[in-house]
């Protein structure tokens, strides 16, 4: 197979979330156990870093995963979903996993899969775990994919775990109330091993507090920490942040929710320097300057254009968009134009609800099965007095966006990470041109 008839394979014989949701979802980490027998327990011949948490957790692995980088260390790095290309998921040093390894894993290990009847993403967490042995990384960082005492990354044993924040998302298999979402993902918390809370609320504060005195795991509490004293927006729109012990700090991330997660990420950090970790000052700061460069992570407020500025986020839940709102509603020049697209089983209503009135919308919809149908979802935003136009596709949305924009405008594309994808794709296939 070639390796688009390979990933077209996986998406065919496995199910993926993104296209059919719940369905893909395996309670149980049966199959797991079985992969990591059949490849001989891989992840138990590196170090590992665990992150799980409703919002923030890329950002989090990817500016660990380019201190690691920057500190001299061999880094795995395992993140989901994609947005343009599968071996974005898989990475060593910010270098996707090679075409070859994926088509050679798959057809090999056909005969044994097969039969197990796998999701995609147990497959793919396989794939990731073996692959990080067979390039002898010294650490990986770990993002769990749903939830947390039940995802199949969970199987591991890491130096630390990290907890960014609870909002309400997937909610029809982690619970309807926060306290429910808040004891799914502190399921990775384990005997004696520390774990960070980034941000949290009274009612999950007593479910992470209370797992771990159960199992005897340390436990320090992000956002009690002084690590930073004060900070401003930068040049490259990002942030300045002067520290309590590293300094001065220039992030190359945007997006108000960056300070929350650049704190979590200090008391990571600080952590990991405690049980043994050789970070110094200076890897720190080159880390966070140059996240994307190091680790390849889009989406995350990137600028893709100035005069009109165009901004994508791959925020798509409430938790996410009240820092977006407050962001866009900020915007002062020229007028505010937002591309907009969900999937169907997010809690629409609260995210719309959030949405700037004096914006003109863009209604679309990203090329997975989940998307919500653009009629539906302007249907339901004129109730929140959002109005706009519809369109089929993103390519087809953003390009009439671009058209009518003047130079002063700003254009925001996001609402999913699938639209965010679908933009992406776009551009590099040139079906998108600004």
């Amino acid at each position: 197979m070639t390796y688009e008839e390979t990933i077209q394979y996986l998406i065919n014989a496995t199910p993926l979330f993104q296209n059919v949701g719940t369905g893909a979802y395996k309670e149980g980490l049966s199959n797991t156990n079985l992969f990591d027998k059949h490849f001989n327990f891989p992840h138990k011949s590196y170090h590992t870093i665990h992150i799980a948490g409703t919002n923030g957790k890329g950002s989090c692995a990817h500016t660990l995963a380019a201190i690691l980088q920057e500190a001299g260390y061999k880094v795995g790095l395992y993140t989901s979903p994609h947005l343009i290309d599968f071996r974005e998921r898989i990475r060593v040093n910010g270098i996707p996993v090679s075409e070859k390894y994926v088509i050679d894993f798959v057809e090999n290990e056909k005969p044994f899969f097969e039969p197990l009847h796998p999701s995609f993403f147990e497959l793919t967490t396989a794939m990731a775990f073996a692959y990080f042995k067979k390039e002898q990384v010294d650490v990986a960082v770990i993002e769990v994919g749903l939830g947390g005492r039940l995802d199949c990354t969970n199987i591991i044993s890491p130096d630390l775990s990290i907890i960014t924040n609870i909002s309400f998302d997937h909610m029809a298999l982690l619970g309807d109330t926060l306290t429910k979402i808040a004891s799914e993902k502190a399921g990775i918390i384990k005997k004696n091993i520390p774990v960070i809370i980034g941000e949290y609320v009274p009612e999950t504060r007593k479910v992470f507090q209370d797992k771990a005195d159960e199992v005897g795991a340390p436990i320090i509490y992000a956002q009690e920490q002084e690590n930073i004293s004060s900070y401003h927006k930068n040049k490259t729109g990002g942030f300045t942040y002067q520290t309590t012990i590293w300094g001065k700090i220039d992030g190359e991330l945007a997006g108000d929710y960056q300070v929350v997660n650049t704190n979590t990420i200090l008391t990571a950090i600080f952590k990991l320097q405690q049980i043994g970790y050789h970070i110094k000052k200076e890897d720190i700061q080159r880390g966070f300057a140059n996240v994307c460069k190091l680790t390849g992570l889009q989406g995350r407020w990137q600028i893709l254009h100035k005069k009109p500025t165009i901004v994508c986020d791959t925020g798509h839940n409430e938790g996410g968009w009240k820092y977006l709102s407050k962001r866009l509603k900020k915007i002062d020049s020229g007028k505010l134009r937002i591309v907009f697209g969900m999937v169907n089983d997010k809690d629409i209503s609260a995210v719309l609800s959030l949405m700037p009135k004096n914006a003109e919308f863009y209604f679309t919809k990203a090329s997975v099965k989940r998307a919500l149908n653009e009629q539906e979802l302007a249907k339901i935003a004129y109730k929140f007095h959002l109005s706009g136009c519809t369109f089929p596709n993103v390519a087809t949305a953003i390009n009439q966006c671009i058209k009518d924009a003047s130079p002063a405008d700003f254009i925001f594309v996001g609402g999913s990470t699938f639209i965010v994808a679908d933009l992406l794709t776009g551009i590099q296939n040139k079906e998108i041109r600004f």
